[in-house]
């Protein structure tokens, strides 16, 4: 089964959205400690966000790893052997209650 079939299209486009609204918070962050007096005015680099990353929804699997699907690695032109920057958003956890102690 296709990994895009896993998940409904809707959902994804909306965590997508917020994955990026939530990167460009931090980044955001992370500039203004190195630049107290930054505006929002100084950050326009953050645009590169839209082309330059991808947001999308994984199940972590064993071993704590997560794929990237091929679209994104497409689009991104990321390669095996490529070494990516991750952020990770838990969305969901699919726990039974027993294992939950």
């Amino acid at each position: 089964m296709p990994w895009a079939d896993l998940f409904d299209p809707e959902s994804v486009a909306e965590a997508s959205e917020e994955a990026v609204g939530r990167q460009r918070e931090l980044l955001q962050q992370m500039l203004s400690m190195g630049n107290a007096g930054a505006t929002r005015n100084d950050l326009t680099g953050l645009d590169a966000l839209r082309t330059d990353t991808g947001a999308f929804k994984t199940r972590v699997q064993s071993g704590g790893r997560i794929s990237i699907p091929d679209a994104e690695r497409e689009a991104l032109d990321i390669e095996e052997g490529d070494i990516v920057q991750t952020i990770v958003v838990p969305v969901s956890r699919n726990r039974d209650e027993e294992t939950q102690s």
